[in-house]
């Protein structure tokens, strides 16, 4: 099973939605925001738009969010998920043993490392604000992760 994980999105609903029309036509069903949304209409917006499932959680831009968590976990294709927006938070979650995978957002900044036996990710940024627009795709059966460039799309 393939899924998508962004962040940082900051209401940048051009480039959301790129990456929205890139995955309903890569047949990808299900989303992971790791927060910095920014409003209700970015989320009303990106779920009209995605054919599939997003899950969102609230990153520190996202004051007026109080019904998105903060923290998420998910089960997807037989690998457990941890992830919210702050670094700190999902290492922890990655040094817990309990997740194959901890996503997380804030730094805008895409990066990998391995934590014990959980991968720590950051997809990078959506909004282009420090870094060139970027997101992740995770494959389940392969453990394959996959930093897509928004401009090579």
């Amino acid at each position: 099973m393939k899924f998508a994980i962004v962040s940082d999105t900051h209401d940048n609903m051009a480039n959301f939605n790129k990456v929205i029309n890139w995955l309903n036509n890569e047949n990808i069903e299900v989303m992971l925001h790791c927060g910095d949304i920014c409003n209700q209409d970015t989320i009303n917006e990106a779920g009209e738009n995605f054919k599939g499932q997003i899950h969102f959680v609230r990153g520190n831009g996202d004051y007026d969010l109080h019904d998105v968590p903060e923290k998420m976990e998910i089960e997807l294709g037989g690998k457990k998920i941890f992830f919210n927006h702050y670094p700190e938070i999902s290492k922890e979650a990655a040094e817990s043993g309990k997740y194959n995978v901890a996503f997380y957002g804030h730094t805008h900044r895409p990066w990998e490392e391995q934590v014990g036996k959980c991968r720590f990710v950051n997809p990078g940024e959506l909004a282009g604000q420090r870094y060139k627009p970027c997101f992740a795709v995770y494959d389940t059966e392969t453990d394959k992760l996959e930093l897509k460039i928004l401009e090579k799309l």
